[in-house]
């Protein structure tokens, strides 16, 4: 007993020996939620207070379950193969496989992964004869999701309209579906599980009389439907309901967007009547000097559960703020930094590069791959592996030159356009019989009209030729411009609903050619009546041979300059995808209003800043012992440069903490960019980034940006549902709120 409660600090202690009670446990980053929770449950089966298989340990990961059966197994000479220690869904699966009559399910039911789901709503739909272009397959599969995270049912959910009457209709005939099918989706594993309990009274006492101890990690991140879940289970609202031991982080809820919901742990407060509060604050992983920062910044959000992290080792290093002239010079003065602490001994693996959005690592990318250090894309694809941009970059290659196989195979039904997986082995055979690519066998079908393969054929040579056309003449980000709105790609993902992301990445793929271009301004195209002419092309300009160029940069920096596994690299993410990870040191990006906290956020009436406030502060709290903020006075929009101001956290953290790198003064938030005498450049103009106005014809909306001089001086405006809009300030008339 002693060697497995040794070493814990006194509020570690008290939560591993609770009584027979429900508990909150409030574990800040780094506090050692892990070995609470662990531990809990060693010294409850020491102790005699239950068998292994009396209780039930909640977690979010498969691997966060391995590892905490893995501690116990060190910890304790148990087998726990029979435990049940799992994620929501694993548990549910189990549960249902052993109960399958009663939730009308057969006894070797399949589970359809994101992909045959979707499948499975396009079938739907297909029977339906419902319109792909009005009831995205995604947008449905979303809304069906959302319903069923919500605990509700097709009859369950209202309809408005005729449109949203379509939806609960398409929803129940995929219900009556997958039941015909016997096949259940991840969402349905929690409710045909919750349904039953709810329903089976007698299955709901035997599991209520097994697990009189239910532990939950990650309470933070649970949604509607997992906090009723963990309610039936453990009788809340019974006489005698059981213990639930529930631990998380108010200040780390950042997945509101999946469905977490930040009040289950207030809700959870008084659902179950804890009257004692445990917090976990002294951290083992940072330096005060950086504790103290994540604590300034998570003070101004409002209903915390409230903690403030400390830590015994000491201040340490300042945390070290660059201002830069631009988004190159940001990412230059990081590699600059990274190059420094490599030299003094500190392993590429051990440093972290963050931003809010994926968009952003393209520039970061670009100037660690022209510096030839490895680094490491964590969580997601590095920019010029991402689906949309191999997409535009495909059909971009087709206009210079159609004959390219590889790239017509990628893009000839994407978006589709009605050649199936058929209809494109019967063009790749002609092509082979004809001894010739499969842009000339399209070629000849399409002339032929063969049917719906002669259809699909004469849409994809029209669409190709008329990208080569509306091409001809034009400067590359114009071209790209062109081919991503042409080709359709732009359509499509903006009628996906996590769509935005991939919009934004095909404009910085603009950027990234205004880069090229400008790198290239000195280098003059060599003469095209020199040049060798792709079949099925005309002769290339200028432009277009700079396009050739592009390409085979993109090619270039898509290739293996991405670290293998286990090579010490610099690693690359999202603040997302650096949740529960740490680092010696870590860079934080791109910290400026628009863009961290994200422009969406500004809209929102319903939490969206301090949901962004709590991403800034699980992204301080990643670092160890070094930490940097740096943000930058323009960055290239869409081929076009937007000034911004510092990110208001900047502002939030007492300046005694901070170190400033250059000479540049730091303006503050509320200032005007124009007012401050580093930012001369920067154009004046009457409205600050962040602020809300108003438009006669469009609304409210937020200021993201601004571009131009004085005479012909435009702002960038967010107005939620109309999109971004430039709007000329002297026109605009538009009016603060």
């Amino acid at each position: 007993m002693t060697n497995l409660l040794e070493g814990l600090n006194d509020k570690q202690l008290e939560a591993v020996t609770l009584p027979y009670v429900s508990a909150l446990v409030l574990a800040g980053a780094g506090s050692g939620k892990t070995r609470v929770l662990t531990t809990r449950i060693a010294w409850l089966i020491q102790t005699g207070q239950v068998s292994p298989g009396g209780l039930l340990a909640v977690t979010f990961t498969n691997k966060a379950a391995r590892e905490m059966l893995s501690r116990l197994s060190a910890m304790l000479p148990i087998n726990t193969r029979g435990m049940w220690v799992g994620t929501f869904h694993g548990l549910c699966n189990r549960f249902l496989r052993a109960h399958h009559r009663e939730a009308g399910l057969p006894a070797l039911f399949q589970i359809l992964d994101t992909a045959d789901q979707l499948s499975a709503i396009k079938r739907v739909m297909k029977a339906m004869n419902v319109d792909e272009e009005k009831f995205p397959p995604k947008q449905v599969q979303a809304y069906i999701n959302g319903a069923k995270e919500e605990g509700l049912r097709a009859g369950q959910m209202d309809a408005y309209d005729r449109h949203s009457e379509r939806l609960r209709e398409i929803y129940a005939e995929y219900d009556t579906q997958c039941n015909r099918e016997g096949v259940v989706d991840f969402a349905e594993l929690l409710l045909r599980c919750y349904e039953v309990l709810g329903r089976e009274g007698h299955l709901r006492e035997h599991y209520r009389q097994r697990f009189k101890y239910i532990l939950v990690d990650e309470f933070q991140d649970t949604n509607r439907l997992q906090y009723q879940w963990l309610k039936l289970l453990a009788g809340q609202g019974t006489p005698q309901p059981n213990c639930v031991f529930a631990v998380g982080d108010d200040d780390q809820s950042i997945y509101a967007f999946r469905g977490a919901r930040v009040g289950n742990m207030l809700d959870f407060e008084h659902d179950f009547g804890v009257h004692k509060l445990i917090k976990l604050e002294q951290n083992y992983r940072s330096h005060s000097n950086i504790l103290d920062a994540a604590n300034a910044i998570i003070t101004h959000n409002r209903n915390r559960l409230g903690k403030n992290l400390w830590t015994g080792a000491g201040a340490g290093e300042p945390i070290r703020v660059f201002e830069a002239l631009s988004d190159g010079e940001e990412a230059q003065f990081v590699v600059d930094e990274v190059k420094a602490l490599h030299a003094e001994g500190q392993s590429l693996a051990d440093m972290a590069l963050l931003y809010r959005s994926n968009v952003q690592s393209r520039v970061l990318e670009h100037a660690l791959f022209s510096a030839g250090l490895p680094y490491r894309v964590y969580g997601g694809l590095r920019f010029f592996e991402r689906a949309e941009i191999k997409h535009a970059l495909a059909y971009l290659r087709l206009v210079a030159n159609p004959d390219d196989d590889t790239a017509c195979t990628r893009v000839i039904n994407f978006p589709a356009r009605g050649i199936g997986a058929r209809s494109l082995e019967q063009l790749q055979e002609a092509a082979r019989a004809q001894g010739g690519s499969l842009w000339q066998a399209a070629v000849t079908v399409a002339g032929r009209g063969e049917g719906g393969r002669g259809k699909g054929a004469a849409a994809f040579v029209g669409l190709v030729r008329a990208m080569q056309e509306g091409c001809r003449g034009l400067p590359l980000p114009e071209m790209i411009d062109v081919v991503t709105a042409q080709s359709g790609l732009r359509a499509h993902y903006r009628s996906e609903k996590e769509g935005e992301e991939r919009i934004a990445n095909l404009d910085e793929l603009v950027n990234a050619a205004v880069a090229f271009v400008n790198e290239h301004a000195s280098n003059e195209p060599a003469d095209s009546s020199t040049g060798a002419t792709p079949s099925g092309s005309a002769s290339l300009d200028g432009h277009q041979q700079l396009l050739v160029a592009f390409l085979t940069f993109a090619s270039l920096e898509a290739g293996e300059h991405q670290a293998d596994p286990g090579r010490d690299a610099l690693q690359l993410m999202t603040v997302h995808a650096a949740k529960g990870l740490e680092f010696h040191s870590v860079f934080i990006v791109g910290l400026e209003e628009g863009l961290f906290p994200h422009e969406q956020s500004l809209l929102e009436t319903h939490g969206g800043l301090e949901e962004e406030r709590r991403l800034m502060y699980v992204a301080v709290t990643r670092a160890r012992r070094r930490l940097y903020l740096t943000f930058a006075q323009s960055r290239m929009l869409h081929g076009q440069v937007r000034y911004g101001a510092p990110s208001r956290f900047l502002d939030e953290i007492p300046e005694s903490l901070l170190k400033r790198l250059n000479a540049r003064a730091a303006p503050k938030f509320s200032a005007e960019p124009a007012a401050h005498a580093p930012r001369s450049h920067a154009p004046r103009q009457p409205w600050k980034v962040g602020q809300a106005v108003v438009h006669q014809k469009f609304g409210q909306g937020v200021v993201v940006g601004y571009e131009g001089n004085a005479d012909d001086l435009r702002v960038q405006v967010n107005f939620g549902r109309e999109g971004l809009k430039w709007l000329a300030v002297e026109y605009a008339r538009l009016q603060p709120v």
